[in-house]
Protein backbone atom coordinates (compact mmCIF):
# COMPACT_ATOMS: atom_id res chain seq x y z
CA UNK A 1 0.00 0.00 0.00
CA UNK A 2 1.34 3.62 -0.98
CA UNK A 3 1.92 6.25 1.32
CA UNK A 4 -0.51 8.55 0.25
CA UNK A 5 -2.93 5.54 0.21
CA UNK A 6 -2.06 4.58 4.17
CA UNK A 7 -2.75 8.16 4.98
CA UNK A 8 -6.13 8.29 3.01
CA UNK A 9 -7.58 4.97 5.40
CA UNK A 10 -6.06 6.68 9.08
CA UNK A 11 -7.63 9.92 7.60
CA UNK A 12 -10.71 8.10 6.84
CA UNK A 13 -11.41 5.86 10.40
CA UNK A 14 -10.34 9.37 12.37
CA UNK A 15 -13.47 11.09 10.39
CA UNK A 16 -15.56 7.87 11.48
CA UNK A 17 -14.74 7.71 14.95
CA UNK A 18 -14.90 11.77 15.16
CA UNK A 19 -18.18 11.60 14.13
CA UNK A 20 -19.38 8.70 15.87
CA UNK A 21 -18.29 9.43 19.14
CA UNK A 22 -20.64 12.49 20.06
CA UNK A 23 -23.41 10.47 19.56
CA UNK A 24 -22.15 7.53 22.21
CA UNK A 25 -21.80 10.39 24.47
CA UNK A 26 -24.96 11.91 23.70
CA UNK A 27 -26.75 8.65 24.40
CA UNK A 28 -25.12 8.36 28.08
CA UNK A 29 -28.08 8.60 30.40
CA UNK A 30 -29.64 11.78 31.93
CA UNK A 31 -28.85 11.50 35.69
CA UNK A 32 -31.97 11.65 37.88
CA UNK A 33 -32.25 15.08 40.79
CA UNK A 34 -31.87 14.18 44.14
CA UNK A 35 -34.74 16.40 45.10
CA UNK A 36 -36.76 18.71 43.54
CA UNK A 37 -38.41 21.63 44.40
CA UNK A 38 -42.16 23.11 43.00
CA UNK A 39 -43.88 26.44 43.87
CA UNK A 40 -47.23 25.98 43.95
CA UNK A 41 -49.14 29.33 42.72
CA UNK A 42 -46.65 29.23 39.56
CA UNK A 43 -47.45 25.74 38.02
CA UNK A 44 -49.64 25.29 35.24
CA UNK A 45 -52.88 22.59 34.84
CA UNK A 46 -52.44 19.86 32.41
CA UNK A 47 -54.81 17.12 31.34
CA UNK A 48 -55.31 14.10 33.42
CA UNK A 49 -57.49 11.27 34.45
CA UNK A 50 -58.74 13.92 36.68
CA UNK A 51 -59.91 16.42 34.42
CA UNK A 52 -63.03 17.87 33.15
CA UNK A 53 -64.33 20.82 32.06
CA UNK A 54 -64.96 21.49 35.91
CA UNK A 55 -62.18 20.38 37.61
CA UNK A 56 -58.31 21.34 36.58
CA UNK A 57 -55.56 19.17 37.32
CA UNK A 58 -52.20 21.18 38.61
CA UNK A 59 -49.15 18.79 38.94
CA UNK A 60 -46.74 19.14 41.54
CA UNK A 61 -44.83 15.95 41.72
CA UNK A 62 -45.48 12.30 39.80
CA UNK A 63 -48.48 12.75 36.98
CA UNK A 64 -48.27 15.91 34.38
CA UNK A 65 -44.67 16.96 36.12
CA UNK A 66 -41.66 17.01 34.18
CA UNK A 67 -39.79 14.77 36.31
CA UNK A 68 -42.93 12.67 35.94
CA UNK A 69 -40.71 9.54 36.67
CA UNK A 70 -38.49 10.38 39.40
CA UNK A 71 -40.48 9.52 42.55
CA UNK A 72 -41.03 5.42 42.67
CA UNK A 73 -44.41 4.97 45.03
CA UNK A 74 -46.05 8.36 44.44
CA UNK A 75 -47.87 8.93 41.41
CA UNK A 76 -49.09 11.94 41.89
CA UNK A 77 -48.98 14.55 44.38
CA UNK A 78 -51.40 17.55 42.76
CA UNK A 79 -54.29 20.38 43.72
CA UNK A 80 -57.35 20.06 41.85
CA UNK A 81 -59.42 23.25 41.29
CA UNK A 82 -63.04 22.19 41.05
CA UNK A 83 -65.44 25.33 40.00
CA UNK A 84 -68.79 26.36 40.95
CA UNK A 85 -71.22 23.07 40.43
CA UNK A 86 -69.23 21.28 38.97
CA UNK A 87 -67.20 17.80 39.75
CA UNK A 88 -64.32 15.54 38.93
CA UNK A 89 -64.36 12.18 37.09
CA UNK A 90 -64.81 9.27 39.08
CA UNK A 91 -61.67 7.23 38.81
CA UNK A 92 -60.18 4.22 40.40
CA UNK A 93 -56.79 1.93 40.25
CA UNK A 94 -56.67 -1.47 41.40
CA UNK A 95 -52.82 -1.15 42.52
CA UNK A 96 -53.01 2.49 43.80
CA UNK A 97 -54.69 3.83 47.05
CA UNK A 98 -55.42 7.62 47.15
CA UNK A 99 -55.33 10.70 49.56
CA UNK A 100 -57.41 14.06 49.64
CA UNK A 101 -56.91 16.50 51.48
CA UNK A 102 -59.14 19.69 51.60
CA UNK A 103 -57.24 22.61 51.14
CA UNK A 104 -60.62 24.89 50.42
CA UNK A 105 -63.84 25.08 50.25
CA UNK A 106 -67.06 22.64 50.75
CA UNK A 107 -67.94 19.62 48.73
CA UNK A 108 -68.70 16.37 48.46
CA UNK A 109 -67.02 13.03 48.40
CA UNK A 110 -68.11 9.98 46.26
CA UNK A 111 -66.77 6.64 46.80
CA UNK A 112 -68.50 4.14 45.35
CA UNK A 113 -72.55 4.62 45.66
CA UNK A 114 -72.21 6.72 49.03
CA UNK A 115 -71.60 10.65 49.26
CA UNK A 116 -69.96 12.30 52.37
CA UNK A 117 -69.85 16.04 53.01
CA UNK A 118 -65.81 17.01 53.02
CA UNK A 119 -64.60 21.02 53.70
CA UNK A 120 -61.48 22.63 54.05
CA UNK A 121 -58.83 20.85 56.39
CA UNK A 122 -60.88 17.34 56.28
CA UNK A 123 -59.08 14.50 54.73
CA UNK A 124 -59.67 10.71 53.94
CA UNK A 125 -58.03 7.73 52.49
CA UNK A 126 -59.56 5.60 49.61
CA UNK A 127 -58.65 2.24 49.29
CA UNK A 128 -57.15 0.57 45.88
CA UNK A 129 -59.76 -0.80 43.28
CA UNK A 130 -62.10 2.61 45.37
CA UNK A 131 -63.87 4.37 42.86
CA UNK A 132 -63.88 7.91 44.14
CA UNK A 133 -64.52 11.35 42.69
CA UNK A 134 -65.21 14.79 44.24
CA UNK A 135 -67.95 17.21 43.60
CA UNK A 136 -68.95 21.01 44.23
CA UNK A 137 -72.45 21.70 44.74
CA UNK A 138 -71.64 25.71 45.80
CA UNK A 139 -70.84 28.55 44.31
CA UNK A 140 -67.48 28.78 45.75
CA UNK A 141 -64.47 26.67 44.71
CA UNK A 142 -63.16 23.75 45.86
CA UNK A 143 -58.91 22.93 46.22
CA UNK A 144 -58.43 19.67 47.11
CA UNK A 145 -54.78 18.18 47.30
CA UNK A 146 -54.53 14.78 45.70
CA UNK A 147 -51.84 12.08 46.84
CA UNK A 148 -52.15 8.95 44.83
CA UNK A 149 -49.28 6.14 45.63
CA UNK A 150 -48.46 2.67 43.90
CA UNK A 151 -48.97 -0.97 46.24
CA UNK A 152 -46.08 -2.60 46.15
CA UNK A 153 -45.53 -5.62 43.92
CA UNK A 154 -46.84 -8.56 45.15
CA UNK A 155 -48.36 -7.09 48.18
CA UNK A 156 -51.89 -8.70 49.60
CA UNK A 157 -54.59 -6.29 49.49
CA UNK A 158 -57.86 -6.62 51.98
CA UNK A 159 -61.14 -5.83 51.09
CA UNK A 160 -61.78 -1.36 51.32
CA UNK A 161 -63.15 -0.69 55.02
CA UNK A 162 -66.70 0.60 53.92
CA UNK A 163 -67.64 3.68 54.61
CA UNK A 164 -64.30 5.61 53.81
CA UNK A 165 -63.85 7.76 56.69
CA UNK A 166 -63.20 11.80 56.50
CA UNK A 167 -61.56 13.25 59.72
CA UNK A 168 -60.85 16.75 60.34
CA UNK A 169 -57.50 18.10 60.67
CA UNK A 170 -59.21 20.14 63.65
CA UNK A 171 -60.46 17.45 65.83
CA UNK A 172 -56.77 16.04 65.96
CA UNK A 173 -54.75 16.82 68.87
CA UNK A 174 -51.15 17.61 68.80
CA UNK A 175 -48.46 15.56 70.00
CA UNK A 176 -44.61 15.12 70.05
CA UNK A 177 -43.01 12.33 68.41
CA UNK A 178 -40.43 10.18 69.88
CA UNK A 179 -37.39 11.22 68.48
CA UNK A 180 -37.94 14.14 67.03
CA UNK A 181 -37.56 18.11 68.33
CA UNK A 182 -40.35 18.97 70.75
CA UNK A 183 -40.14 22.28 68.80
CA UNK A 184 -42.40 20.95 66.45
CA UNK A 185 -45.75 19.15 67.32
CA UNK A 186 -47.64 16.51 65.08
CA UNK A 187 -50.95 15.62 63.75
CA UNK A 188 -51.27 12.12 62.49
CA UNK A 189 -53.47 11.96 60.15
CA UNK A 190 -52.95 8.30 58.40
CA UNK A 191 -50.67 5.91 58.48
CA UNK A 192 -49.86 1.75 57.24
CA UNK A 193 -53.00 -0.71 58.24
CA UNK A 194 -51.07 -2.40 60.46
CA UNK A 195 -50.39 0.60 63.03
CA UNK A 196 -52.68 1.74 65.47
CA UNK A 197 -51.47 5.58 66.14
CA UNK A 198 -53.23 7.50 62.99
CA UNK A 199 -56.36 9.08 62.65
CA UNK A 200 -56.67 6.42 59.85
CA UNK A 201 -54.41 3.15 59.53
CA UNK A 202 -55.74 1.85 56.53
CA UNK A 203 -52.77 2.27 54.19
CA UNK A 204 -50.54 -0.20 52.25
CA UNK A 205 -47.99 2.43 50.68
CA UNK A 206 -48.01 4.95 53.21
CA UNK A 207 -45.54 5.19 55.75
CA UNK A 208 -47.30 8.74 57.13
CA UNK A 209 -49.40 11.18 56.31
CA UNK A 210 -48.79 14.03 58.80
CA UNK A 211 -49.25 17.92 59.95
CA UNK A 212 -46.37 19.73 61.49
CA UNK A 213 -46.94 22.97 63.88
CA UNK A 214 -43.37 24.92 64.17
CA UNK A 215 -42.90 26.97 66.89
CA UNK A 216 -40.83 29.95 66.87
CA UNK A 217 -37.23 28.47 66.30
CA UNK A 218 -38.64 25.02 65.72
CA UNK A 219 -37.01 22.08 63.77
CA UNK A 220 -37.90 18.92 61.82
CA UNK A 221 -33.91 18.22 62.78
CA UNK A 222 -32.26 16.82 59.33
CA UNK A 223 -32.09 13.18 58.78
CA UNK A 224 -33.07 10.65 56.05
CA UNK A 225 -35.11 7.69 55.07
CA UNK A 226 -33.33 4.37 53.19
CA UNK A 227 -35.93 2.55 52.13
CA UNK A 228 -38.85 5.60 51.47
CA UNK A 229 -39.50 8.75 49.97
CA UNK A 230 -41.01 12.14 50.84
CA UNK A 231 -42.95 15.33 50.08
CA UNK A 232 -43.29 18.94 52.52
CA UNK A 233 -45.73 21.02 51.87
CA UNK A 234 -45.02 24.39 53.40
CA UNK A 235 -48.91 26.00 53.65
CA UNK A 236 -48.25 29.21 55.89
CA UNK A 237 -45.19 30.73 57.43
CA UNK A 238 -41.62 31.13 56.21
CA UNK A 239 -38.20 28.94 57.32
CA UNK A 240 -35.25 27.27 55.55
CA UNK A 241 -35.84 23.98 53.69
CA UNK A 242 -32.91 21.20 54.43
CA UNK A 243 -32.92 19.17 50.79
CA UNK A 244 -29.73 17.46 50.28
CA UNK A 245 -26.31 17.29 51.87
CA UNK A 246 -22.31 17.94 51.25
CA UNK A 247 -19.21 15.66 51.65
CA UNK A 248 -19.06 17.42 55.13
CA UNK A 249 -22.49 16.39 56.35
CA UNK A 250 -23.53 19.97 56.78
CA UNK A 251 -27.29 20.18 55.13
CA UNK A 252 -28.55 22.39 52.11
CA UNK A 253 -30.77 25.05 52.89
CA UNK A 254 -32.91 26.66 50.45
CA UNK A 255 -35.34 29.72 51.76
CA UNK A 256 -38.92 28.59 51.73
CA UNK A 257 -42.44 30.62 52.05
CA UNK A 258 -46.02 29.42 51.80
CA UNK A 259 -46.52 27.29 48.41
CA UNK A 260 -43.08 25.88 48.23
CA UNK A 261 -43.03 21.60 47.42
CA UNK A 262 -40.21 19.47 48.05
CA UNK A 263 -39.55 16.06 46.80
CA UNK A 264 -36.78 14.17 48.46
CA UNK A 265 -36.02 10.89 47.10
CA UNK A 266 -34.44 8.04 49.89
CA UNK A 267 -31.35 8.80 51.11
CA UNK A 268 -31.73 12.57 50.80
CA UNK A 269 -31.22 14.44 53.75
CA UNK A 270 -34.90 16.32 54.61
CA UNK A 271 -35.54 18.83 57.69
CA UNK A 272 -37.05 22.48 58.24
CA UNK A 273 -35.82 25.56 60.12
CA UNK A 274 -38.75 27.67 60.92
CA UNK A 275 -37.88 31.47 61.78
CA UNK A 276 -36.99 32.36 65.37
CA UNK A 277 -39.03 35.80 65.44
CA UNK A 278 -41.18 35.62 68.49
CA UNK A 279 -44.30 35.47 66.26
CA UNK A 280 -43.07 32.67 63.62
CA UNK A 281 -45.61 29.86 63.21
CA UNK A 282 -45.02 27.83 60.10
CA UNK A 283 -47.03 24.50 59.34
CA UNK A 284 -46.02 21.77 56.63
CA UNK A 285 -48.06 18.89 55.32
CA UNK A 286 -45.58 15.88 54.62
CA UNK A 287 -46.38 12.41 53.40
CA UNK A 288 -43.73 9.46 53.36
CA UNK A 289 -44.20 6.64 51.23
CA UNK A 290 -42.07 3.07 51.07
CA UNK A 291 -39.77 2.57 48.00
CA UNK A 292 -38.08 -0.79 46.76
CA UNK A 293 -34.63 -0.94 46.89
CA UNK A 294 -32.69 -2.58 43.82
CA UNK A 295 -32.25 -5.95 45.83
CA UNK A 296 -35.63 -6.34 46.15
CA UNK A 297 -36.49 -5.88 42.47
CA UNK A 298 -34.30 -8.99 41.66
Amino acid sequence: MSAIARFSVRTCLLLVFVGVAPGIFAQDPKVEPTWLHRYVPTLKETTSELSSVTCHYKPIFGQGDTERRLPKTVTRFAVATVTANGACPTVHNDREEAIYFMLKGSGVLRSGEATFPIRANDFTYLAPGTKHSIANNSQDEVQVLVIGLKILPGMAIAAPASPPKVVSLDDLKEETVEGHPTSVLYKLLVGPHTGKRDAINEAYAVVDFFWMNFAPGGTNAPHHHEIAEEIYLLLDGEGEMVAGSGMDGVEGRYPAKAGDAYYFRQNCTVGFYNQTKPDARAHVLAVRAKVLLPKDED
